[in-house]
Protein backbone atom coordinates (compact mmCIF):
# COMPACT_ATOMS: atom_id res chain seq x y z
CA UNK A 1 0.00 0.00 0.00
CA UNK A 2 0.95 3.28 -0.28
CA UNK A 3 2.23 5.73 2.37
CA UNK A 4 -0.30 8.02 3.68
CA UNK A 5 0.13 11.47 5.00
CA UNK A 6 -0.80 11.83 8.63
CA UNK A 7 -2.44 15.50 9.50
CA UNK A 8 -0.40 17.02 12.46
CA UNK A 9 -1.47 20.58 14.06
CA UNK A 10 2.15 21.88 14.00
CA UNK A 11 5.34 21.32 12.11
CA UNK A 12 8.05 19.42 14.33
CA UNK A 13 11.19 21.45 15.41
CA UNK A 14 13.31 19.27 16.09
CA UNK A 15 14.99 17.19 13.51
CA UNK A 16 15.77 17.17 9.80
CA UNK A 17 12.46 17.31 7.70
CA UNK A 18 11.92 17.23 3.79
CA UNK A 19 9.13 19.09 2.54
CA UNK A 20 7.33 18.24 -0.88
CA UNK A 21 4.66 19.72 -2.35
CA UNK A 22 1.06 18.43 -2.05
CA UNK A 23 -0.12 16.82 -5.65
CA UNK A 24 -3.72 17.82 -6.09
CA UNK A 25 -4.97 14.81 -7.78
CA UNK A 26 -6.08 11.04 -7.60
CA UNK A 27 -3.34 8.97 -5.55
CA UNK A 28 -2.96 5.31 -7.88
CA UNK A 29 -1.14 2.16 -8.14
CA UNK A 30 -0.26 1.41 -11.22
CA UNK A 31 0.37 -1.98 -12.79
CA UNK A 32 1.89 -3.01 -15.82
CA UNK A 33 2.28 -7.10 -16.96
CA UNK A 34 3.23 -7.27 -20.62
CA UNK A 35 0.26 -5.68 -22.50
CA UNK A 36 -2.00 -5.26 -19.46
CA UNK A 37 -2.03 -1.84 -17.99
CA UNK A 38 -4.21 -1.58 -14.79
CA UNK A 39 -4.42 1.64 -12.94
CA UNK A 40 -6.79 1.45 -9.43
CA UNK A 41 -7.23 3.86 -6.75
CA UNK A 42 -5.56 3.37 -3.42
CA UNK A 43 -8.84 1.15 -1.76
CA UNK A 44 -8.51 -0.45 -5.43
CA UNK A 45 -10.75 0.81 -7.07
CA UNK A 46 -10.17 0.54 -11.32
CA UNK A 47 -8.99 4.07 -12.55
CA UNK A 48 -8.16 3.03 -16.58
CA UNK A 49 -11.59 3.48 -17.99
CA UNK A 50 -11.28 7.34 -16.60
CA UNK A 51 -7.79 7.91 -18.30
CA UNK A 52 -7.45 6.17 -21.22
CA UNK A 53 -4.93 8.36 -22.19
CA UNK A 54 -2.72 7.11 -19.74
CA UNK A 55 -1.96 3.94 -21.41
CA UNK A 56 -0.24 3.97 -24.59
CA UNK A 57 2.47 6.41 -22.87
CA UNK A 58 2.80 4.20 -19.92
CA UNK A 59 3.48 1.00 -21.39
CA UNK A 60 5.92 3.16 -23.79
CA UNK A 61 7.71 4.05 -21.01
CA UNK A 62 7.90 1.48 -18.14
CA UNK A 63 9.19 -1.63 -18.18
CA UNK A 64 7.46 -5.02 -19.17
CA UNK A 65 6.71 -5.84 -15.13
CA UNK A 66 6.48 -3.54 -12.68
CA UNK A 67 4.31 -1.60 -9.98
CA UNK A 68 4.26 1.83 -9.78
CA UNK A 69 3.09 4.50 -6.88
CA UNK A 70 2.29 8.04 -7.93
CA UNK A 71 -1.00 10.52 -8.86
CA UNK A 72 -3.00 11.14 -11.29
CA UNK A 73 -3.00 14.98 -12.33
CA UNK A 74 -4.08 17.34 -14.97
CA UNK A 75 -1.87 20.69 -15.32
CA UNK A 76 -3.62 23.44 -16.55
CA UNK A 77 -1.64 26.90 -17.21
CA UNK A 78 -2.53 28.54 -13.54
CA UNK A 79 -1.07 25.16 -12.15
CA UNK A 80 -2.57 21.97 -11.50
CA UNK A 81 -6.38 21.72 -11.84
CA UNK A 82 -8.53 19.52 -9.25
CA UNK A 83 -12.25 20.28 -10.72
CA UNK A 84 -10.79 19.43 -14.40
CA UNK A 85 -9.99 15.83 -12.72
CA UNK A 86 -13.57 15.50 -10.86
CA UNK A 87 -14.84 15.78 -14.14
CA UNK A 88 -13.29 12.88 -15.34
CA UNK A 89 -15.28 10.49 -13.06
CA UNK A 90 -17.78 10.55 -15.19
CA UNK A 91 -20.83 7.21 -15.96
CA UNK A 92 -20.56 8.15 -20.24
CA UNK A 93 -17.88 6.94 -21.93
CA UNK A 94 -17.99 9.49 -24.31
CA UNK A 95 -18.29 11.91 -22.13
CA UNK A 96 -15.08 10.42 -20.54
CA UNK A 97 -13.34 10.34 -24.12
CA UNK A 98 -13.97 13.70 -24.88
CA UNK A 99 -12.54 15.12 -21.64
CA UNK A 100 -9.49 12.83 -22.54
CA UNK A 101 -8.72 14.72 -25.58
CA UNK A 102 -9.39 18.11 -24.52
CA UNK A 103 -7.64 18.01 -21.21
CA UNK A 104 -4.92 15.26 -20.53
CA UNK A 105 -3.99 13.85 -17.73
CA UNK A 106 -0.64 12.83 -16.60
CA UNK A 107 0.98 10.78 -13.76
CA UNK A 108 3.56 11.71 -10.99
CA UNK A 109 5.41 8.77 -10.28
CA UNK A 110 6.83 8.92 -6.21
CA UNK A 111 8.16 5.47 -6.21
CA UNK A 112 9.15 2.19 -8.10
CA UNK A 113 7.54 -0.59 -5.54
CA UNK A 114 8.35 -3.63 -8.10
CA UNK A 115 10.44 -4.12 -11.26
CA UNK A 116 11.38 -7.69 -12.56
CA UNK A 117 14.09 -7.65 -15.79
CA UNK A 118 13.19 -10.82 -18.50
CA UNK A 119 16.62 -12.10 -19.62
CA UNK A 120 17.01 -15.52 -21.38
CA UNK A 121 16.75 -18.77 -19.23
CA UNK A 122 19.69 -19.89 -18.11
CA UNK A 123 21.30 -23.39 -20.37
CA UNK A 124 23.25 -24.57 -17.09
CA UNK A 125 23.62 -23.96 -13.40
CA UNK A 126 27.01 -22.48 -14.12
CA UNK A 127 24.60 -19.67 -16.29
CA UNK A 128 22.54 -18.85 -13.71
CA UNK A 129 24.84 -16.10 -11.82
CA UNK A 130 24.61 -14.13 -15.21
CA UNK A 131 21.05 -14.02 -15.35
CA UNK A 132 20.90 -12.67 -11.94
CA UNK A 133 23.47 -10.15 -12.88
CA UNK A 134 21.39 -9.51 -16.12
CA UNK A 135 18.25 -8.87 -14.17
CA UNK A 136 20.07 -6.45 -12.04
CA UNK A 137 21.93 -4.34 -14.46
CA UNK A 138 18.45 -3.93 -16.42
CA UNK A 139 16.99 -2.65 -13.29
CA UNK A 140 19.42 -0.19 -12.66
CA UNK A 141 19.08 0.89 -15.92
CA UNK A 142 15.19 1.54 -15.78
CA UNK A 143 15.94 3.21 -11.81
CA UNK A 144 19.39 4.63 -12.53
CA UNK A 145 18.31 8.17 -14.02
CA UNK A 146 15.87 9.46 -11.36
CA UNK A 147 13.83 12.50 -12.32
CA UNK A 148 13.56 15.38 -10.07
CA UNK A 149 9.91 16.81 -10.53
CA UNK A 150 9.72 18.64 -7.81
CA UNK A 151 10.67 21.34 -5.72
CA UNK A 152 12.35 19.75 -2.26
CA UNK A 153 13.02 22.05 0.43
CA UNK A 154 15.25 20.76 3.79
CA UNK A 155 14.32 22.57 6.66
CA UNK A 156 14.93 21.99 10.49
CA UNK A 157 13.34 23.99 13.49
CA UNK A 158 11.80 27.28 12.93
CA UNK A 159 12.76 26.88 9.73
CA UNK A 160 10.05 24.19 9.23
CA UNK A 161 7.20 26.35 9.31
CA UNK A 162 8.37 29.06 7.25
CA UNK A 163 9.33 26.13 4.29
CA UNK A 164 5.89 25.02 4.72
CA UNK A 165 4.35 28.26 4.37
CA UNK A 166 6.41 28.84 1.46
CA UNK A 167 5.28 26.05 -0.11
CA UNK A 168 1.25 26.95 0.06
Amino acid sequence: MPMLAKRVDDVPEEGAWIFEPKWDGFRALIFRDGDELMIQSRDQKPLDRYFPELAEPLKAQLPERCVLDGEIVIAASSGLDFDALQLRIHPAASRIKLLSQQIPASVVVFDLLWVIAICAKPRSSRDAPNLSRCSLERSRRFTSRPQRTTRRQRATGSNASKAQASMG
